[in-house]
C-alpha cells in the first residue's frame, strides 16, 4: 500500500496529505532476543544481534562437508551450483565451491527430480506493473494523463500486461513459481499532490487508487492481454497472485470530477482551470496541493461520487472517519475514502458507476458494500483463473470480510476450472496472503480469517546481516523453521525489499557484492519468500521527491542486464532460485544444523532433501 506511517491533512480535502514519516521498515527489530541467536553469533565471531554481525569472506577451497542422515552412505550427490558430483563416504563428501558461488555448495541427490510445488516454499516475484516492462508503447497515455516533463516521480511509466508476459521466461529462469502483480483495476484518471510538499503529480500508477474494480486500467492493457498474461504464466507453472484492496478506493481528482460529473467547484472558479481540468498547473508560488482551493467539498453533488452509503470521507453529508490509529477498522488510511465493509444495509451502485459507459459493474440485488466488492474482486478469478490474492491493509477490514472473500474466491476458482478443463492451471486451492504491518513470524488471528500466509516484515533487516556472512542466518533460519512447522503450522512471506519500506540495494549502500550475497540470505529462508523486482539485478533507488517511498518503485534496470553489468548478480540469483524451485523443502521443510565450521544445514520434507554448505575464510 502507498502509505506513510503518519500524516496530517486538511479534514475537508481528501488527497492533501502531509507525510511526516520516513521509511518505516528500517526500524524493525530482528530476533536478538532469541538465545540461539546470541549463542550462534558468538560462535560465528559475531557477538550480539545478527544485524551487528561482521563481514566474512567466502572461501573457494575444497572442503569436507558432513551430510548427516540426509544422504545415505554410498549415495551420489551433486552440487547444483557447479554440477560436480561426489559419493557419500563416512557421512561426508569433499567438494570445492564453484567460482562465483560466494562459497556455497548446493547438494542434492544426483538422481533427483524437481519436487512438487508447495505454497509453504513458494518464490513469489513482486512486480509493480507500471515500472517493470513496457510491452506496448501505444497504450502509455490514457484518460488525459500526461508526463510531467520533470523527474516523473508519480506519473505512469508505461509498464503493462504485455511487458509482464514478455518477461515470463526471465522469471522462469529465476526459479519464480508465483508472480504478484499490483492491482490491475482502472485507476483514478487524474492526480493528487504528491508527498508532504506537494512537489509532484501523484497518479495511481501503483494500482492502489482504484476507480473501477471491474475493468483493467487502459495503461496496463486490455482484458485479452490480462488473460494472455495469466495463461502464459500458467503454461510455465507460474501462479498469478493479484494485489487487491477492500479498504478504500482512490482519491477524488479534478479530472475525475470533470469526466464523471461529481462534486463541484466554487462558483466562478472554472475560469481558473484549463479546458481539461487535469492539466491544471500550480503557479510559481503554489504546489500541487493548491487545486483543493477550487473545490467546494460541501456541495450536495458529491452524492454523485461513491456516496455516503459506500464510504466515509468527511465531505458534504458523508460520515467523517476517525483516524486509523483510533479505529483501525473504520478509520481512514492516508485520508483515503474508507469503504463501509462492515455495513449491513443494502446499497445501490454508486451514481458515477451507473453512468460510466466502460464499467462492467451491474446492480446486485440486496447487496451490501462488502457484497459488491467481493463480487468485483472474485470476478477476476472466475474469468481469468487468478491463483491468489495479496490483500492490502488487511488489519483495516473486519475478519468476516476476509473469510467471505476467501470462500467466494475459492468458489470462483472452482468455477474457472470447471469451465476450462483443459487449461494449464497449476493451483487447485486459492491462496491469500495478508499485508499486516508490522507482522512477524507468528501464528496470529489472521490465519483464522481466511489467510494462508502473512507478510513478514522482520527479514529485511535480518538479511542485511546474512549478506555480510551467511552464518548469521542460522539462528533466524532455525527459529523460522521451528515456528512455521510447529504444532499449528502456518506460513509467512518474507522479503528484503519492498515498495513501502526500502530497497535492499539502498540499505547496503548499493554494494554489488552484498546485493549478490543477499540471494542466499533470502532464498534459503524457511517459508515463502518474495523477490521484489530488481533485487536480483541491484536496481537502484529512484527519484522520490518528498515521499520516501516513491524511489523504491524505480524502473526495472533492464539496461544493466542488456549491457552485462548485472550478469554476475543475476546469474547467482538464478542458480539459487532454480535450486529453491527444485526443492520445496528449502522453504517448507525441517531445518537441521549439521555443522558450524563449515556452516552446513539440511532441509527435508517428505522425500525432498537438500544440504547447503557455506565455506568462509
Amino acid at each position: 500500500m502507498t502509505l506513510c506511517a503518519f500524516k496530517t491533512q486538511h479534514p475537508r480535502k481528501p488527497g492533501l496529505g502531509l507525510c511526516l514519516a520516513s521509511a518505516v521498515g528500517l526500524a524493525l527489530a530482528g530476533c536478538a532476543s532469541d538465545a540461539r541467536l546470541q549463542d550462534f553469533s558468538a560462535a560465528a565471531g559475531a557477538p550480539g544481534a545478527a544485524r551487528e554481525a561482521t563481514f566474512c569472506t567466502a572461501s573457494y577451497q575444497e572442503m569436507t562437508i558432513p551430510v548427516g542422515d540426509t544422504f545415505a552412505e554410498g549415495e551420489q550427490v551433486r552440487d547444483y551450483y557447479s554440477g560436480r558430483t561426489a559419493t557419500v563416504r563416512n557421512g561426508r563428501v569433499t567438494l570445492a565451491p564453484a567460482e562465483g558461488s560466494e562459497g556455497l555448495v548446493l547438494l542434492e541427490s544426483a538422481g533427483t527430480e524437481s519436487g512438487s510445488f508447495q505454497w509453504a516454499g513458494a518464490t513469489v516475484y513482486f512486480a509493480v506493473t507500471d515500472r517493470f516492462a513496457n510491452g506496448r508503447t501505444d497504450n502509455d497515455w490514457n484518460y488525459g494523463r500526461q508526463p510531467d516533463g520533470k523527474e516523473e516521480i508519480g506519473t505512469f511509466h508505461g509498464g503493462d500486461f504485455a511487458g509482464l508476459t514478455d518477461k515470463l521466461d526471465y522469471l522462469q529462469n529465476l526459479g519464480v513459481n508465483a508472480l504478484w502483480i499490483t492491482p490491475p483495476f482502472e485507476q483514478i484518471h487524474g492526480w493528487v499532490g504528491g508527498g508532504n510538499q506537494g512537489d509532484f503529480q501523484h497518479y495511481g500508477y501503483h494500482g492502489y487508487y482504484a476507480l473501477d474494480f471491474t475493468v483493467p486500467d487502459a495503461n496496463f492493457g486490455t482484458r485479452d492481454e490480462f488473460r494472455t498474461l495469466v495463461d502464459e504464466a500458467h503454461e510455465r507453472g507460474i501462479r498469478v497472485v493479484m494485489d487487491v484492496v477492500m479498504n478504500h478506493p482512490g482519491y477524488s481528482t479534478l479530472q475525475d470530477m470533470q469526466t464523471f460529473d461529481f462534486g463541484a467547484l466554487y462558483d466562478g472558479f472554472e475560469k481558473h482551470l484549463p479546458p481539461r481540468w487535469g492539466h491544471w498547473q500550480p503557479e510559481s508560488w503554489e504546489n500541487y496541493h493548491a487545486y483543493h482551493a477550487f473545490i467546494d467539498y460541501d456541495h450536495p453533488d458529491w452524492r454523485r461520487w461513491w456516496g455516503k452509503d459506500w464510504v466515509r470521507a468527511g465531505i458534504a453529508d458523508y460520515d467523517t472517519p476517525p483516524t486509523a490509529s483510533i479505529d483501525p477498522r473504520r478509520g481512514s488510511l492516508a485520508f483515503l475514502p474508507d469503504f463501509k465493509t462492515e455495513a449491513t444495509r443494502t446499497v445501490d451502485l454508486p451514481v458515477f458507476l451507473q453512468h460510466k459507459e466502460t464499467t462492467r459493474a451491474r446492480p446486485l440485488e440486496n447487496a451490501t458494500v462488502r457484497d459488491y466488492l467481493i463480487t468485483w474482486l472474485t470476478g477476476w478469478v472466475r474469468e481469468f483463473g487468478v491463483d491468489g490474492f495479496r490483500v492490502d491493509t488487511a488489519k483495516h477490514v473486519e475478519p468476516e470480510a476476509w473469510q467471505a472473500l476467501k470462500r467466494r474466491a475459492q468458489k470462483a476458482l472452482d468455477d474457472y476450472r470447471a469451465a476450462n478443463p483443459g487449461a494449464p492451471l497449476p493451483a487447485k486451492e486459492f491462496w491469500m496472503v495478508a499485508e499486516v504491518f508490522p507482522h512477524s513470524v507468528q501464528r496470529s488471528s489472521y490465519f483464522d480469517a481466511g489467510f494462508d500466509a502473512v507478510i513478514n516484515f522482520d527479514l529485511q533487516e535480518e538479511a542485511a546481516a546474512g549478506a555480510r556472512c551467511l552464518v548469521n542466518m542460522e539462528p533466524i533460519y532455525a527459529d523460522y523453521a521451528d515456528r512455521l512447522n510447529g504444532n499449528q503450522p502456518f506460513n509467512v512471506l518474507s522479503y528484503i525489499s519492498s515498495h513501502d519500506t526500502n530497497l535492499f540495494s539502498r540499505i547496503v549502500g548499493n554494494d554489488p557484492a552484498l546485493q549478490k550475497r543477499a540471494a542466499a540470505a533470502l532464498l534459503l529462508t524457511p517459508g515463502a519468500v518474495q523477490v521484489f523486482y530488481g533485487d536480483e539485478t541491484g536496481r537502484r533507488f529512484g527519484a522520490t521527491g518528498s515521499d520516501p517511498h516513491q524511489g523504491t518503485r524505480s524502473d526495472m534496470n533492464w539496461a544493466d542486464i542488456d549491457s552485462g553489468q548485472a550478469t554476475a548478480i543475476l546469474e547467482h540469483w538464478q542458480t539459487l532460485g532454480q535450486f529453491r524451485d527444485r526443492h520445496p523443502a528449502i522453504g517448507a521443510g525441517a531445518h537441521t544444523l549439521i555443522s558450524r565450521q563449515p556452516y552446513v544445514f539440511s532441509r527435508q520434507t517428505g522425500d525432498d532433501r537438500a544440504v547447503i554448505a557455506f565455506g568462509r575464510k
